[in-house]
């Protein structure tokens, strides 16, 4: 619908891309911070794509979890979640350099009425009724569980069924609630999938949807009687609407859902919904590929282009997660390294989809080998060499030969290969192409030797073609690398003369590839090491 509403008007769609709303009952971890820097990187590389983009992150605040901890910590559920908003989520965003166009919370005015509106629609569809609702509700997940979801306990829990992902029994509730009637979906779902399969992704995340859809869908509760922190049934305040079927809805409340079209929100839902990519941990997959699509069916609504569901980061084995001590702020990460080696790090060593072990050594190592040595060193060397031998002055390239023009057709391959790597979410595979381009670039260097060049009067015009090659090599890695490390890269744009170019993120990835853009005459000036040696340990 919004699709063809955006194409009548004229307006170009956004490239609409989602993180989860995050649970605020505790402070962030990296594992947060991993979702919302891949979300960045990739709009911030759609962006430079000459797209307009529309990037929403922001967090879930109702639900059983928050009341409990808000109780025990002797402030009121509204309390706790704006302490931790302001003081732990918000500071998450700047910390890791996220360039979100949006933060929804759950608690806005904007989203409430939103979501009332959304149910009411639903039932007015005859999708809702009310039914006795008893079963096992996991508090850590939020989440009704079915039999077939638990797991024989041990240790303590031996002879129990418990929830694989917290370890423990689940609460036995039994209440009069309202249902959704997601099993009235099972068949449209399959058909959808199957004549999209890109919808869900990676494969392996699409198939465990499709065996879920194909044993059967069940009617699931859309309401809670024992909590009050909620937003309310619209046809029944005694009850809140179950904390997951009011998160879900954020994706198309922020941007306008159920406003009136003519209006600046209604104008902006239909220029920006559906979304094309949910990001999301593969822990809560079913939750957006097969409760929110069937959501949204129900209420006659366009379905998300895309749900794609990466790993888990795991330390020590297990699965990142405050309870077990095993939660690292991304700021324990970012103080020693800074947050560009940060971004660089989670997207470059692990493949976006798949587990990754986090480990400070694995970290350390990279930060030197691929980032002080390869590209800091690079640049040092660089603007050094302009410095000494040409008085900081960029000269021209006269005297181009056939390593040069290696060079440059290894950069329009490097520059095609990382777009449509990037765009695929393929992440680490677009990261190292760029590596792959610095490191023939270094070799360049090493088998032209400049300073060698420069004692012979006679190799002159080699050695300002070298200079200029290699300055010209990094005006287009500073433009492929800044989605991904966009201080490091301002930097290092700042140094090579290249602010008369214009801004650096608004430099084309199709235009990369665009050989002799740094203008000659420039000043090149050494700055600061972009990547610095750092000691082992924080």
């Amino acid at each position: 619908m919004s699709s063809t509403v955006a194409a009548e008007s004229g307006a170009e769609k956004a490239f609409y891309l989602t993180t989860p709303i995050y649970y605020v009952n505790d402070a962030p971890h990296i594992g947060h911070a991993y979702t919302t820097t891949a979300g960045d990187v990739l709009t911030r590389w759609h962006r430079q794509r000459g797209e307009k983009v529309w990037f929403l992150t922001g967090v879930d605040e109702h639900g059983t979890k928050v009341q409990r901890a808000a109780v025990a910590g002797g402030v009121t559920p509204q309390q706790w979640v704006d302490n931790l908003v302001e003081n732990e989520w918000l500071p998450v965003l700047q910390t890791v350099d996220a360039a979100n166009d949006d933060f929804i919370r759950t608690t806005e005015p904007r989203h409430a009425e939103r979501v009332q509106r959304f149910w009411e629609q639903v039932r007015e569809h005859g999708f809702v009724y009310s039914a006795p609702y008893e079963g096992p509700y996991c508090v850590g997940c939020e989440e009704f569980k079915f039999a077939a979801d638990l797991v024989p306990g041990t240790g303590e829990y031996e002879g129990q069924q418990i929830c694989p992902v917290h370890g423990r029994p689940c609460e036995q509730l039994q209440e009069e609630n309202w249902f959704f009637q997601l099993s009235a979906f099972t068949e449209r779902l399959i058909a959808h999938y199957e004549a999209n399969p890109e919808a869900i992704q990676p494969r392996s995340a699409y198939n465990e949807v499709m065996s879920f859809i194909r044993g059967g869908l069940a009617d699931i509760s859309m309401s809670r009687s024992s909590v009050s922190w909620g937003i309310p049934v619209p046809w029944e305040p005694s009850q809140v609407i179950y904390v997951w079927f009011d998160a879900l809805l954020n994706y198309a409340t922020a941007v306008g859902y159920g406003t009136d079209p003519s209006s600046p929100e209604g104008e902006q839902y239909a220029n920006t919904w559906p979304a094309d990519v949910h990001l999301v941990g593969k822990d809560i997959l079913r939750f957006h590929a097969v409760y929110w699509p069937a959501m949204l069916m129900a209420a006659g609504a366009p379905l998300p282009r895309k749900v794609f569901a990466h790993g888990w980061l795991l330390v020590g084995g297990e699965k990142m997660s405050k309870s077990k001590l095993t939660g690292i702020a991304p700021s324990q990460i970012i103080d020693h390294f800074g947050s560009d080696a940060f971004r660089y790090y989670f997207l470059r060593a692990i493949a976006f989809g798949q587990d990754g072990s986090f480990s400070w050594e694995d970290m350390s190592a990279r930060y030197t080998s691929e980032l002080a040595n390869g590209l800091g060193n690079l640049a040092s060397r660089a603007t050094a060499m302009v410095g000494r031998y040409c008085e900081g002055i960029l000269p021209a390239a006269t005297a181009n030969g056939e390593a040069e023009r290696a060079l440059q057709e290894l950069l329009v391959s490097t520059a095609a290969n990382a777009d449509a790597a990037m765009v695929a979410l393929d992440f680490s595979t677009g990261i190292t192409a760029v590596k792959e381009f610095i490191e023939a670039v270094n070799g360049y260097v090493t088998e032209q030797e400049p300073w060698v060049l420069a004692k012979d009067p006679a190799d002159r015009a080699r050695l300002e073609t070298v200079l200029y090659t290699i300055c010209e090599s990094l005006r287009a890695v500073a433009v492929l690398y800044n989605p991904l490390m966009p201080k490091k890269m301002q930097d290092l744009w700042g140094q090579l003369g290249a602010d008369g170019l214009g801004a650096l993120a608004e430099q084309r990835i199709d235009g990369v590839a665009v050989w002799g853009q740094l203008p000659v005459g420039v000043s090149v000036t050494k700055g600061d090491s972009l990547f610095p040696r750092l000691e082992d340990t924080p």
